[in-house]
This record gives C-alpha cells, sequence and structure tokens, in this order.
C-alpha cells in the first residue's frame, strides 16, 4: 500500500532566540540554520522513515532542487514534485530556549499546483492506498475529491488552521488529524466537538497532555498520556506524530497502536533541534523508552 500526500515543501531558516519576540520587538538571535521543511515534506520523511512508501505531490522553484534531492534521500517517491517558476516556499522560524517556536510561512511554489498535478499522481493509486493533504497548498478539496472518488482513505491534518479550508474537506475525510487550539476552533465555526463531527475517526493532539482519539461511528473516546521527555525544539512534532500514525494505519496497524508509535516518534522529536532532517527513523521509535 501507498501514501499519497499533497503536502508543502519549504526551506526552513530556523533562528534560535532566547524568547520569542513580542510586538515591535527587535531580537537577536544566536544562530541561523537552514534545512527541508513544510508540513507536507515533514509528514512524507515521517511516513517513510516509519517504513511505508510515500509518494510526495508538490512543487518547488528552480531553487528548490535541493529539496527534492533531500526527499529523494530520506526514501520519499518524488516523481510528482514539479519544478516550476514560482520561488520555493520557506518558513522563518524563531525557537526559544524552551522550545517553543513562532513561524512566519511565505508560500511560493506550494500554491502554484494545478489540477493535472494531482491527477496524473494520483493515477496510479487504488483503493488500498491512502491520501493526506494539509493547509499549506492549494487545490486540497479538489485532490480529496479525487482521491475519494478512487476509493482511497482520506486524511487531513487541520493546520495552518483554516474552519473554511477544513470544511470544504470534511464530507470526504475519513480521519482528521488536529490540535486542542484548532479542535476549539473548529467546534466555534461548525458548533460540533471533535467526537461529533462526520469523520469516522479524528485525533485531537494536546502536547504535552498527549493526545485523544474519538471514533465517531461507536462513539468511543481514548485518551493517549504523552511520553516524558526534556523538549529542546518543538517544531515538526505534530508533523512527525501525523506522519508515523497515516504510516502505521497505511501498515494495518489498529488505530491505538498506530497513536502509540506516533506518541514515541513525537516525543523523540523534540528532542532534537529542527525539522525535516532530524525527523527519527523507526528503529529509533522502537528503541526508545516509554
Amino acid at each position: 500500500m501507498t501514501i499519497f500526500n499533497l503536502g508543502s515543501i519549504n526551506a526552513d531558516l530556523v533562528y534560535r532566540v532566547p524568547h520569542l519576540p513580542g510586538p515591535g520587538e527587535t531580537l537577536a538571535s544566536t544562530s541561523l540554520s537552514r534545512g527541508l521543511g513544510g508540513k507536507g515534506a515533514n509528514m512524507s520523511v515521517a511516513a517513510a522513515r516509519a517504513g511505508a512508501r510515500c509518494v510526495h505531490i508538490g512543487a518547488v522553484g528552480e531553487d528548490g532542487r535541493w529539496a527534492i534531492e533531500r526527499l529523494t534521500e530520506y526514501g520519499v517517491d518524488t516523481r510528482h514534485i514539479r519544478v516550476g517558476s514560482e520561488p520555493t516556499g520557506h518558513a522563518v522560524i524563531a525557537v526559544d530556549d524552551a522550545g517553543e517556536n513562532s513561524i512566519l510561512l511565505y508560500p511560493g511554489a506550494n500554491c502554484a499546483l494545478s489540477e493535472p498535478d494531482i491527477s496524473k499522481a494520483l493515477s496510479e493509486a487504488t483503493a488500498e492506498d491512502l491520501f493526506i493533504c494539509q493547509n499549506e497548498t492549494n487545490l486540497q478539496a479538489e485532490a480529496a475529491r479525487m482521491a475519494s472518488g478512487r476509493g482511497m482513505r482520506v486524511a487531513y491534518a487541520a493546520a495552518p488552521f483554516s474552519a473554511a479550508a477544513v470544511m470544504a474537506v470534511l464530507p470526504l475525510l475519513d480521519l482528521l488529524v488536529l490540535n486542542e487550539v484548532e479542535a476549539a476552533q473548529l467546534a466555534e465555526a461548525t458548533g460540533h466537538s471533535p467526537e461529533h463531527l462526520p469523520v469516522r475517526d479524528a485525533v485531537v493532539t494536546l502536547g504535552s497532555k498527549g493526545c485523544r482519539w474519538h471514533n465517531t461511528d461507536s462513539g468511543d473516546t481514548q485518551a493517549f498520556p504523552a511520553i516524558k521527555v526534556a523538549p529542546v525544539d518543538t517544531t515538526g512534532a505534530g508533523d512527525t506524530f501525523t506522519g508515523y500514525l497515516i504510516a502505521g494505519l497505511d501498515r494495518g496497524m489498529p488505530m491505538a497502536q498506530a497513536i502509540g508509535l506516533a506518541t514515541k516518534a513525537a516525543a523523540l522529536m523534540v528532542t532534537r533541534m529542527g525539522t525535516a532532517d532530524v525527523i527519527p527513523d523507526l528503529k529509533d521509535v522502537q528503541d526508545m523508552r516509554s
């Protein structure tokens, strides 16, 4: 089985700062690094490192060929990443001494995809495969509709959050992953808490408090505690969780087992500085003591 990920690809410019800057504040950083990022790229790398075959659907500019090479090195199928005239997307990330972050995004080529790009990529997909997207590209609803029409299991990571974007894909979803703040925002917009949404499985991540899984078919909710670690950088932890979660599901794991694997991967991720380049591989996660 294969995961098809319509996802962003960014150059991450990471600045280490003593604290996150406030309005009007000029703050000197203590270090700067450039790495591969974007929520989509992070999820593809996480899924590949979790042992899944992952096809990335996306776009970069001529300045982003290095990102394609990096994704290929990490085991991602990059045949459906288009190189176009728009510059590659990038993110300016400030990370403080407590590991918290603040992120400024420039979408660039991530929003220059065409429906033929996506249709061509999904032409090889079957009902045995899984499709996922998030809110850093264009054509999310159109792609989810194509995937659903092919009988694929459709998942959505509701970040960066937009109630309109979630509601556009909601009728097509089998799985929705969102954090606690996004869940509250979606409830305000729709009038429905996660356990009452028209999607079979909703997973709400709670940071250091773990996560909750709502199975709306059975009406059951299950809580999963977080693994206690000393955080260094929380950037990419949610993407790592989602990538490992869908990889586990793609490999046939029950939801609870896949969430357990994803929880360990995310806990290990926050002990590392960086994004896609430092996402842990499956052996590291399996060897981790919980």
